[in-house]
């Protein structure tokens, strides 16, 4: 029986380069390669599909990174269950892992953990980054454009003798700066101060 060594390259969309993958599962001695333009967080991956359905014992998957093959440690493990099922082995060329031996599984599954671990302090990053930016009166997004009415309402606002300028700032989701510069150039556009000059 022949055994197959498929090559798999992934990238996200199609203005992405898949050569510096091409050379590297040329280079590992791949007899046949299927390349996706898909993002790695959809399992419905048709030409990932089409090699895992063409799986025999003793075959080998081959990958240039390990996040080509899935983005989330739930997809890794079960896109490599299936290629064990097939008793059929998983080879990443950078991370240097082998699923053929125990060793190498054993790595495998660290390494899907610490992806995710990556993958989920980046979102809880952001995330965290988000809420305070929420709690300062700022959220995402072009800040909203302000009219005349919206100034004139600050200026009022500032001259009241208990304001409240954080508050001002987070009515109006601007920062302290803009406040502070927005009332003064009223101040210097307002007709009252042009006749007192």
């Amino acid at each position: 029986m022949t055994i197959e060594i498929f090559g798999y390259v992934r990238v996200s969309t199609q203005q992405q380069q898949t050569q510096m993958q091409l050379d590297a599962l040329q280079a590992y001695g791949c007899t046949t390669i299927f390349e996706e333009h898909e993002s790695g967080a959809k399992r419905g991956r048709p030409q990932l599909d089409t090699l895992l359905s063409k799986l025999r014992k003793g075959d080998q998957v081959v990958v240039w990174k390990m996040c080509r093959l899935g983005r989330s440690l739930k997809d890794l493990l079960e896109i490599v269950g299936v290629i064990e099922d097939a008793e059929a082995e998983f080879v990443s060329i950078t991370e240097k892992l082998d699923t053929s031996s125990a060793g190498g599984r054993l790595i495998f599954n660290v390494f899907a953990s610490i992806n995710q671990f990556g993958r989920e302090l980046l979102i809880e990053r952001t995330r965290s980054g988000l809420d305070s930016a929420r709690r300062r009166g700022r959220v995402g997004g072009r800040p909203k454009k302000l009219t005349d009415s919206d100034v004139k309402q600050m200026a009022h606002l500032m001259d009241q003798p208990d304001r409240n300028v954080r508050g001002i700032c987070e009515r109006f989701g601007i920062s302290r700066s803009s406040l502070y510069r927005l009332i003064q150039n009223q101040e210097t556009q307002s007709p009252e101060t042009s006749a007192t000059t």
